[in-house]
């Protein structure tokens, strides 16, 4: 996520870095640095000025502390700078209530608004409400299909309609049946658009008087920058909105939605989509996210990703191995195929302190699920005790093993190599050597 930013972004922190002292020169360089990275990521111009003008202020005006260099400290200004850019505190989804919670979504053609709405339904389900799926959207052709068909994939009931009419009679009958069904959240999805004209912004209009929605939800798609926050903007205007969720933030994308969409509409960001499943939904979390961009990691929402998969337990017993050694590769296999279900590894290298610079450094790396599916066939090709005994893999095993999971001795090789960087890594993070501090935050 946003790597070519966190790219210049560290290039500029490691000159600074570079001097035991900070001049006023050196700053005035180095936000010149920012301020191009940010516009380079299509950042709002305004929006750059004034994360500028509040670094250099901040920077100017306190005192370099003697307990870290001031290299450090701008970087502490840069990243808190960044949570407020971003909103400042996390603001969550609406509650579903006894009577219907009802959630109108919004927003640019593409930016993957139906799936969004299958998203906020799985989640919603998942939290034990029973959800009821709405589509308004004739415009886009099987728009109402696509629904349905993300509603049998997740067993949520789906509300389509094969006559055009207007969204807001669409919606007095989709109340009606959620009423029958005993449905308490209503997600509406409606027609999407490039450009909001008066006759789509009317029938929105409508729809929300009609509706009287707890959440209207702006959809701002990652890839498209400015014109989406633009665009986002529009739709406030006319509907006011209660939040924007930022769809595809897994994408290579240059970040300047997600950076600017917060100041040029005043609205929260609430959500984000960060993969293809229907479960990649992620709250937002404006320090969590400058943590990313800044290339220090995201350790919490990585945690919170692992819990959601194992047991208090097994994560203990995992961090306990970690923190001694005794770390191996039938571990090492569980936790491969733990990664599988918490999405690309891209992302997850992402939550990880250094985990960029770790995947750079390792030749030969294909961050990719062909990596993790070959990677996952070496280690069933061993014997239990290889898996738990590695140091007696000689040539003939490994040559073995190669053959047995039709791969060549040097990805065996390689491996191995990235097994023993991993451990060291696991071990440094659970000591609380690593950035991370994995073991406090765990409270183990």
């Amino acid at each position: 996520m946003l790597d070519s930013l966190t790219v210049k972004f560290q290039n500029t922190f490691k000159r600074l870095g570079a001097t035991g002292k900070i001049t006023e020169s050196d700053l005035e360089t180095a936000l010149k640095d920012v301020r191009v990275a940010l516009l380079d990521a299509d950042v709002n111009f305004q929006v750059v000025r004034e994360f500028i003008s509040d670094v250099r202020e901040q920077a100017l005006g306190q005192e370099i502390t003697q307990s870290i260099t001031p290299g450090q400290q701008i970087i502490a200004i840069v990243n808190q700078a960044l949570i407020e850019m971003l909103g400042g505190k996390s603001e969550k989804l609406f509650s579903p209530k006894n009577n219907p919670t009802k959630i109108m979504v919004v927003g640019t053609k593409g930016a993957g608004k139906t799936t969004l709405c299958g998203r906020l339904a799985l989640r919603y389900k998942k939290e034990g409400a029973r959800p009821l799926l709405v589509s308004t959207d004739f415009d886009r052709i099987a728009a109402g299909e696509q629904l349905q068909i993300i509603g049998e994939q997740i067993e949520v009931p789906v509300w389509v309609e094969e006559k055009q009419t207007s969204s807001s009679k669409i919606a007095i009958r989709a109340l009606e049946e959620a009423q029958r069904i005993n449905a308490n959240v209503l997600i509406i999805d409606t027609q999407g658009t490039l450009s909001l004209d008066d006759d789509l912004a009317d029938d929105l209009a409508a729809l929300a008087d009609t509706f009287d929605p707890s959440e209207i939800l702006i959809t701002v798609d990652a890839m498209t920058g400015q014109d989406s926050v633009t665009l986002a903007k529009q739709f406030d205007e006319e509907i006011e909105g209660t939040g924007i969720v930022v769809t595809k933030v897994d994408s290579d994308t240059r970040g300047g939605a997600i950076l600017s969409v917060r100041k040029v509409t005043g609205l929260p960001i609430k959500l984000i989509t960060t993969g293809e499943k229907l479960d990649a939904l992620e709250d937002f979390h404006p320090d969590r996210i400058a943590s990313r961009i800044l290339g220090m990691g995201d350790v919490v929402t990585l945690v919170e990703k692992a819990q959601a998969l194992s047991s208090e337990n097994d994560i203990k017993n995992t961090v306990t191995k970690m923190k001694t050694g005794d770390f191996n590769l039938e571990d090492f296999l569980q936790q491969m195929q733990q990664m599988k279900n918490m999405g690309p590894l891209t992302g997850i290298l992402d939550l990880i302190p250094g985990g960029k610079q770790l995947a750079q450094q390792v030749a030969g790396v294909e961050v990719d699920n062909k990596f993790m599916a070959r990677s996952e066939a070496i280690v069933l090709s061993m014997t239990l005790e290889e898996r738990r005994n590695p140091d007696i893999l000689n040539g003939s095993r490994r040559r073995r093993i190669a053959q047995g999971s039709g791969t060549s001795p040097a990805e065996v090789n390689r491996l191995l190599n990235q097994f023993k960087d991993a451990k060291k890594m696991m071990q440094a993070l659970t000591t609380g050597k690593g950035q991370g501090g994995l073991s406090r935050i765990l409270g183990l």
